[in-house]
């Protein structure tokens, strides 16, 4: 998550998602924030909000807030005292990139055993890498890259014992997004499933440990949203 993406057609998706799936549990969300980076134009989808006909039917309240936030000061912060969402934040910025080589793998140990310390009460955790799971390669912790990223033993640990959605920005796999997401699903365990969003951009939310009430709830989300380009996935 960067701080220059609130509000945009993938927090619509986003929030929407994890209004439908919480009620009822304890929230937790892992931004895993990443400095805003000015090298491209993501985060600039937000012409979903002139289109009210078209999209603010999906989830009225969250809409309005939305588009607040966007008129507003773009940042985590106002999206958590937007009241879009009741949860536990784990906030502190991931930034290794700005650290030596020698001292980013360090820091980001640390830093994730204070985001598992910050969720542990919930039941129901979200992590929101930049760009989504990656594999265990541990050379990838020397690379500035690595904040944008979230290694597949940071899943598996953040999902221990409780339901996880994890977000992942597709990449160009080879086979295709199909081959990319059922790889992924074959890593989380056979319950694990997957939500599909494909409106601006290829982007999925992996439900990890979900129960059936959590998976009857991401059905019909995507139903309801099957219109703007949202399907489910599973690995079955």
């Amino acid at each position: 998550m960067q701080n220059r993406y609130a509000g945009d057609i993938g927090d619509y998706i986003k929030f929407s998602l994890l209004r439908q799936l919480s009620a009822g549990k304890k929230l937790g969300i892992a931004w895993y924030l990443y400095p805003d980076e000015n090298h491209n134009a993501d985060g600039k989808h937000t012409s979903y909000l002139s289109a009210p006909e078209k999209w603010r039917h999906l989830d009225p309240d969250l809409f309005d807030i939305l588009v607040k936030v966007v008129a507003s000061t773009r940042s985590i912060s106002a999206l958590q005292t937007s009241g879009a969402l009741d949860a536990i934040y784990a906030e502190e910025p991931l930034a290794t990139a700005e650290l030596p080589a020698n001292k980013r793998s360090g820091f980001r140990t640390r830093w994730f055993e204070e985001t598992l310390r910050t969720v542990q009460p919930c039941d129901l955790v979200f992590a929101d890498p930049d760009n989504g799971i990656v594999n265990n390669d541990e050379r990838r912790c020397r690379q500035k890259a690595y904040g944008k990223q979230m290694p597949l033993s940071e899943v598996m640990a953040l999902a221990d014992n409780r339901a996880a959605i994890v977000y992942h920005h597709n990449t160009r796999f080879k086979g295709g997004h199909d081959r990319e997401v059922s790889h992924w699903l074959e890593q989380l365990g056979p319950k694990a499933i997957a939500v599909r969003a494909n409106a601006f951009s290829c982007r999925t939310f992996f439900l990890i440990n979900p129960d059936l009430v959590l998976v009857r709830r991401a059905i019909s989300f995507c139903d309801k949203w099957a219109d703007h380009k949202v399907k489910l996935h599973t690995s079955h």
